[in-house]
């Protein structure tokens, strides 16, 4: 079996937990940033923290043999901070890097006005670079924030089909599916989604355009629920090939609009060449 994590957050985990991945099948993840648990005081922690996403993480990654590209973006709780909405002005000098495949996450949290600006102006930087979204759907009063999300995504000039609409459930899969997003499914050890769950949303609205993700993170959270899901799959009758799309082929198809994904592992010259360009440009741009 492998996978592919569209959604996890390696930042917060540990070696040990790259090497579990690899033993169960994780090839390639995708790292979208997002808040660090405590407020930003200030644009430039987002700027160091990028640039980990770009130069260390990859490293890390690769000593374990699993491909590593990020997300970049303003995520929806910091977008109500004045203290980090100046990193928007930052975004498309990091936009144009190689290792980034999509803006993300990008969405709402609280549904603030603040939240909504952010959303646009990102969907727009999307749009301009060619790249696909990853929106964070709400925790709270998901079904209104879902059909908020897809208004603002309706109005802008970014086209659904490069929009994955993440942390769905069974109140918002179907009209996520309508409006012509992907579909994005967290797996989570007691909130979000569960792998049974998911199989039987499988079963409901079949496995096309669907990415599941672990989404773990330095909460309770677990880097093995993709292949948690597989499992489950295949105990449930779907055969290996339609694993495969959902585990693999998927995530592949949806990233792969970016022109940006490189299933190997980064080399270590590779990664020393970037960290010496973000240097050049802390320093001089």
């Amino acid at each position: 079996m492998r996978i592919f994590d569209p959604h996890i957050h390696m930042t917060s985990r540990t070696t040990d937990d790259y090497e579990a991945m690899h033993a169960a099948g994780v090839r390639a993840v995708v790292e979208p940033a997002f808040w660090l648990g405590q407020p930003r005081t200030s644009p430039e922690s987002f700027y160091d923290y990028f640039d980990a996403l770009l130069g260390w993480e990859p490293y890390r990654a690769a000593q374990y043999g699993i491909a590593h590209h990020c997300t970049i973006a303003l995520n929806p709780k910091e977008a109500n901070d004045p203290r980090c909405t100046p990193v928007l002005a930052e975004l498309p000098r990091y936009l144009v890097k190689d290792g980034v495949v999509a803006v993300g996450e990008i969405g709402y949290d609280a549904m603030t006005p603040a939240e909504d600006t952010a959303l646009a102006a990102q969907l727009q930087l999307a749009a301009d670079h060619e790249l696909p979204a990853l929106v964070h759907t709400p925790h709270r009063d998901k079904l209104a924030g879902l059909r908020r999300t897809v208004d603002v995504v309706r109005e802008s000039d970014l086209d659904p089909g490069w929009v994955v609409l993440d942390h769905l459930n069974e109140t918002t899969v179907r009209e996520a599916k309508e409006a012509g997003c992907w579909l994005g499914f967290s797996v989570y050890p007691d909130t979000k989604m569960d792998e049974d769950r998911m199989v039987a949303l499988l079963r409901t609205y079949g496995p096309e355009k669907v990415l599941v993700n672990s989404a773990a993170d330095w909460g309770k959270s677990d880097p093995l629920k993709t292949r948690a899901v597989g499992l489950a799959m295949l105990a449930a009758g779907f055969d290996e090939d339609t694993v495969d799309l959902v585990l693999w082929r998927n995530p592949v198809a949806f990233y792969g609009l970016s022109g940006r994904l490189v299933l190997e592992p980064a080399r270590s010259e590779d990664i020393s060449a970037l960290h010496e360009g973000n240097s050049i440009l802390r320093g001089g741009e």
